[in-house]
């Protein structure tokens, strides 16, 4: 265990925390106090901090995914689903015309788009939510250009499966899964937020290069952008 933890980065302590709550198993043991800890512990214990630093996950909710991935029956579909289901933002729903307004824009989406996907599901709440907030702060427009942003999602999906498919070892692929749907949520978060900072640049021509600028959707901005002259 202290070799492990001297791959890794992570404290002896944690690792035992790990072990005891079944998110690493334990190792081989070699003696009455002595067990041995090999390359697939090291990779687990890999992901596990990749889903907690990266992904932003709970431990409860990375022990639900990794029994989810270390399930032999479980198909694909149903551990992308146990790992995009743990993504979900705020709890909880209001009762008002935006909220409802927005679960039928959401539904209409779905069907629209003949998605195989339930419009109860979390990520569909969660796009509810984000819709409804819009609305109430004045911007409820922004649903005219919600398929723009679907087209963009389908793309990423199968940029995000394609890579998954290319895993050769079950074991492989069925880990891509979920490295793809978590840690691909904050690539394609920071990916956004990089094209944010080049599409203000080039829209509203701030008169500045290299790094610190960013768009008007709210990323990191030092300096206001310029009003474009017509």
């Amino acid at each position: 265990m202290g070799e492990l933890s001297r791959k890794t980065g992570v404290p002896v302590p944690t690792i035992k925390y790990y072990v005891r709550e079944g998110l690493l198993p334990p190792g081989e043991l070699t003696s009455r106090n002595q067990a041995t800890y090999g390359e697939g512990h090291e990779r687990r214990l890999q992901l596990i901090r990749a889903l907690l630093d990266v992904g932003g996950m709970k431990v409860a909710e990375i022990a639900d995914v990794l029994a989810a991935l270390d399930d032999p029956r479980r198909p694909l579909h149903k551990v992308l689903g146990a790992a995009a289901d743990r993504l979900g933002g705020a709890d909880g729903e209001r009762d008002d015309a935006e909220s409802a307004a927005a679960r039928a824009v959401v539904a209409d989406l779905i069907s629209r788009r003949d998605w195989e996907a339930s419009a109860e599901s979390p990520a569909a709440a969660d796009l509810a939510r984000a819709l409804a907030a819009m609305d109430r702060l004045g911007h409820g427009a922004f649903v005219e250009v919600l398929d723009d942003y679907a087209d963009a999602a389908e793309q990423v999906a199968r940029a995000d499966l394609g890579y998954v498919d290319r895993q050769v070892a079950v074991e492989d692929m069925v880990e891509g899964v979920v490295v793809g749907t978590v840690l691909g949520e904050a690539v394609l978060s920071s990916l956004r937020r990089l094209a944010h900072v080049d599409a203000s640049a080039r829209l509203y021509g701030t008169g500045e290069t290299g790094e610190g600028g960013t768009g008007p959707v709210g990323c990191e901005a030092s300096d206001p952008p310029r009003t474009r002259r017509e």
